[in-house]
């Protein structure tokens, strides 16, 4: 049907961060952590002799996180909360009152120069967790924060030579994902034309192709819509001479009005504010109309980035009614299916089997209260 089809960016985003997998230094690395985080949550001493240290060194009371590969973040997330809580985990790894077995071995190796990769992580994985967030919301459009979001990360992912090995491998396996995405022209282009039409990120996009082609779409829609009106006036042209003769009457009888009502510096400057009237009534053609009004929004200043982009084309939906109405057609279209994602999430957890049984049970219950 002629669809242009933009992939979820939030699980683009994901399935470059899951490529860390495949690097060996980095999943030998987080392997260590996560053998860790393991023998925390099985271990029902760890826990009470961890939350103890934390108190003792005040930490936030936090447990552990343990990384699923298809939760969006969780390397990261996990990665985070082990900085948090280093000492703390040193701390419990060498209390007394742990027995000693092949979990608490590998926990006493972890070292200070895995902590210092696990902050290289962090620092810059980061970016790509906040990206997530942004394009995952819910209440504002978000399909011209994505080259945006692109450029940054281009930039933020660049190795530079005060990158160490660990952090240059990082940055070169995310980069080498997102660089081949959303590629297709056609993609690009619908994009690019998202982007213009926001106002926060106008000026992001490059060359004038963008607008020529924003002008094109917008003479399209409004030739169609005078051929339009063309078409409805032609078949209710049917009234025949005597309503045209009507209506010839009712301008005179109306201008007869307008004179007896002129002031006499009206009257005496009638040829003049007649030639004034002339030239404020000559009627703009489409094209002027479309190319004076891009180039208005063109020469607005961007907005900041916590405007609410349709709360601002809806003020200003008078001062520029042709964009407005265009704007609504690519601000309508989500970066993400997240939100959507979500609601099937929130149906799972609560239309489950496991919810049916509890409910069943407690109504049993409640019922042989009743009859005691």
């Amino acid at each position: 049907m002629s669809f242009t089809k933009v992939a979820c960016f939030a699980h683009t985003l994901n399935i470059a961060a899951q490529k860390l997998y495949g690097v060996p230094a980095i999943a030998r690395w987080a392997g260590r952590i996560r053998a860790m985080v393991l023998w925390l949550k099985r271990s029902s001493l760890a826990k009470p002799v961890l939350k103890e240290k934390q108190r003792l060194l005040g930490l936030p009371e936090h447990g552990v996180i343990l990384d699923v590969k298809n939760r969006w973040n969780s390397l990261f997330l996990m990665v985070e909360r082990f900085v948090e809580q280093f000492p703390a985990l040193q701390a419990a790894s060498m209390d007394p009152r742990l027995k000693r077995s092949m979990e608490r071995d590998r926990l006493e190796r972890m070292s200070a120069d895995d902590l210092a990769k696990a902050e290289q992580f962090v620092r810059v994985m980061r970016v790509l967790y906040t990206s997530t967030i942004c394009i995952s919301a819910e209440k504002s459009p978000t399909l011209g924060q994505i080259l945006p979001i692109l450029g940054k990360l281009q930039h933020h992912f660049t190795v530079t030579a005060q990158d160490s090995a660990f952090t240059q491998a990082i940055k070169e396996k995310i980069w080498g994902d997102l660089s081949q995405r959303y590629q297709d022209e056609r993609t690009r282009q619908f994009l690019e034309e998202g982007t213009a039409l926001d106002p926060r990120f106008k000026n992001k996009v490059a060359g004038h192709d963008v607008w020529a082609r924003l002008v094109n779409e917008l003479l399209t829609r409004q030739n169609e819509g005078v051929a339009a009106q063309q078409m409805e006036l032609t078949a209710d042209d049917d009234r025949g001479e005597d309503s045209s003769s009507d209506d010839d009457s009712m301008v005179v009888r109306v201008s007869k009005k307008r004179n007896l009502g002129l002031s006499a510096l009206g009257e005496l400057f009638a040829d003049e504010d007649m030639a004034v009237e002339t030239r404020q009534e000559t009627p703009q053609t489409i094209a002027e109309k479309v190319q004076e009004e891009i180039q208005r929004y063109r020469d607005l200043p961007s907005t900041l980035t916590s405007v609410n982009p349709v709360t601002w084309w809806w003020t200003e939906r008078n001062t520029f009614p042709l964009l407005s109405d265009l704007a609504g057609r690519y601000l309508c279209v989500q970066a993400s299916s997240t939100p959507a994602e979500r609601t099937f999430s929130t149906a799972g957890d609560t239309i489950s089997q496991e919810r049916s049984i509890e409910t069943h049970v407690s109504h049993n219950v409640c019922m042989v209260e009743q009859d005691f």
